[in-house]
């Protein structure tokens, strides 16, 4: 499913003209070499773009990056072997940048060989070519001798730059047009990759396609997923011969052609290099698109906007879409979210598919952790429903998904990451509407527990856990968005119990503020066996309510004996973990009811 659809969305790229030709790749330059017609270096020239990216401004990253040029297919081998048309520094000029300056010199004699191998490979490429371009490019390689070049003067400007800097060449007074652009080099390297094709005689029916074609022994390499090597992890591979089978060899047994496996690897690679198609979940690389062309940008800015929350940058219109998610989810919230009203509201189209996939490294190939296809509207509806889910009093908006992520890791650990699996099961939730993994809602109590600290973010999340299980098995809801008095659940009026007592205790300890209240040494046991820890904590606030004024006396006593009331003959014994998640919304509940009414005494 996956290939198909790159190999779908490569087409409709190809049709854009947003891919490279077969053959080609594109490769960041960060200077380029202008010659003279006699292969000299004239000057080198910085090749740079402005960046377009508010989330590195604020990091404070350098304003310019090297910009992009279309170059022919890169080499992915390991080893010493040559690009026709070389950007990498030690192929060029043969010289390694040390502290004190440049050096031919080194323990592996690297350098002499990669020269070497750059000089022969280019200059077969190109023999029996005339240009003055070429020519130039020609009489650089013949000419220049890396051991009488240690102090250029051009390369002692660039200095440690040197290093991680990549080059292009042109000739000197026209840097418009680099030597890739020349005829003769388009037309051998169009030659060459048929060559390559026709060579290959392992064919069979391509599993993609269904047709009968020569198959990819080797797939290219894929860049971009968070965590993977830098030069790059292939999908599809067969590293140990047990992966093999009836006599073939590496990718024959995928039996996926040379033209499905060039697509696939250049769409996903096209994919993972747009920051609009993409996202990180902790260790996890999430791509998406839109089958539909020009909707497909909008499709994914939107998706980004309802899953990590409006930014500064310029994807889309902060105003216009701030305004269309609080709509949006004013819709969710008064229950009248409909797949027509969310297509008319976004201007959608509600029949375009949407693909999501996960995506995580191991040690030698890329891990697919999950892929969805689904109709957008579908995910919108989806969407909101979670947003609606995770309201709760006193919410500051949507939650995005790494704001909840954040809820389920201690503030104290290092360790941020949450572990793809749960990630995945979340993400999968969301999408399609069904009930929230059980791991999630442990998680938030174990959370909450461990931390003693309960926001909007693990309450509401918890309220969502319980609310959407209910409604999976056909049960009334019981978790309202605020307090609700009506509410007879055992569990729930133990939490609001619990916050009763713990403001008596606050109340008589005024205008001091306790360092050390009932909630951090009792929290955790009250929400697990109620029956054990009331008692006392009932006990105890009799103390506390003798030194309240005589209205906060009355009133407060009162809402004990109201609460009481309408707990059963004795308290819980134990609270299962749903239980325990409806005392911590019934805390949550009662606090910020206490909150909401100072507030209102204030004003």
């Amino acid at each position: 499913m996956l290939i198909n659809a790159l190999c779908e969305y490569y087409d409709e790229l190809a049709k854009e003209g947003r891919v490279v030709p077969d053959g080609y790749s594109k490769q960041a330059v960060h200077y380029i070499i202008a010659l003279t017609p006699d292969g000299k270096i004239d000057t080198i020239m910085p090749h740079f773009k402005k960046r377009n990216d508010e989330d590195n401004k604020r990091k404070k990253k350098e304003p310019l990056e090297p910009d992009t040029l279309k170059l022919p297919q890169r080499t992915e081998k390991s080893g010493i072997e040559s690009n026709i048309i070389e950007h990498r520094p030690l192929y060029i000029f043969g010289l390694n940048y040390e502290k004190d300056g440049f050096t031919a010199e080194d323990k592996t004699n690297k350098a002499h060989k990669s020269h070497e191998a750059f000089v022969k490979a280019n200059l077969a490429f190109i023999d029996g070519m005339d240009s003055p371009v070429i020519n130039a490019y020609r009489y650089f390689m013949q000419n220049w001798v890396p051991e009488n070049e240690t102090n250029n003067p051009h390369l002692l400007l660039l200095g440690k730059e040197y290093k991680s800097s990549y080059f292009g060449f042109c000739l000197s007074g026209y840097p418009d047009h680099l030597i890739q652009d020349e005829p003769q080099i388009i037309s051998k390297l169009s030659l060459t990759a048929e060559d390559e094709i026709s060579d290959n005689d392992h064919s069979a029916q391509c599993a993609v396609t269904g047709e009968d074609l020569p198959i990819a022994r080797i797939h290219n390499k894929i860049k971009g997923v968070a965590g993977g090597l830098a030069s790059g992890t292939v999908l599809i591979g067969f590293k140990t011969s047990a992966g093999c089978s009836y006599g073939n060899e590496q990718s024959y047994n995928s039996n996926i052609s040379e033209e499905a496996m060039k697509k696939y690897t250049t769409a996903l690679n096209a994919l993972l290099a747009d920051k609009r198609h993409r996202t990180t979940i902790d260790d996890m690389t999430l791509i998406y698109w839109a089958t539909g062309g020009t909707q497909n940008e909008s499709c994914c800015d939107m998706f980004d906007l309802f899953f990590n929350g409006a930014s500064d940058d310029d994807k889309m219109d902060k105003t216009q879409t701030e305004q269309m998610l609080s709509d949006t989810f004013k819709l969710a919230r008064e229950g009248k979210v409909t797949k027509e009203r969310l297509s008319d509201l976004t201007g959608i189209d509600d029949n375009i598919d949407f693909y999501m996939v996960g995506l995580k490294p191991n040690s030698s190939r890329l891990s697919l952790k999950f892929i969805y296809r689904r109709r957008f509207a579908d995910i919108l509806f989806s969407i909101a429903q979670h947003q609606e889910d995770m309201f709760i009093t006193q919410s500051k908006g949507p939650v995005p998904i790494w704001r909840l992520k954040k809820e389920l890791v201690s503030p104290k650990s290092s360790d941020t990451n949450v572990g793809s699996p749960l990630l995945s099961s979340i993400f999968k939730s969301i999408i399609y509407d069904s009930p929230y993994p059980d791991y999630l809602l442990s998680t938030l109590i174990t959370r909450v527990k461990t931390d003693q600290y309960i926001n909007y973010v693990r309450a509401g999340a918890i309220k969502a856990c319980i609310n959407r299980k209910s409604r999976a098995s056909k049960e009334k809801e019981e978790l309202t968005v605020a307090l609700d008095i009506n509410n007879t659940n055992q569990a729930y009026l133990c939490g609001r119990l619990f916050a009763v007592l713990e403001r008596i205790q606050e109340l008589s300890a005024a205008p001091v503020k306790l360092n050390r209240t009932i909630k951090d040494a009792f929290f955790a046991s009250a929400a697990s066996k109620p029956a054990l820890v009331f008692p006392k904590l009932l006990s105890l606030s009799q103390n506390h309510v003798k030194k309240l004024s005589d209205g906060n006396r009355i009133f407060y006593s009162k809402m004990v004996q109201e609460i009481i009331s309408k707990i059963d003959s004795e308290f819980p014994d134990t609270l299962m973990m749903t239980e325990q998640g409806k005392f911590m919304i019934g805390y949550y509940h009662q606090v910020q009811a206490f909150f909401d009414k100072n507030n209102k005494e204030e004003n």
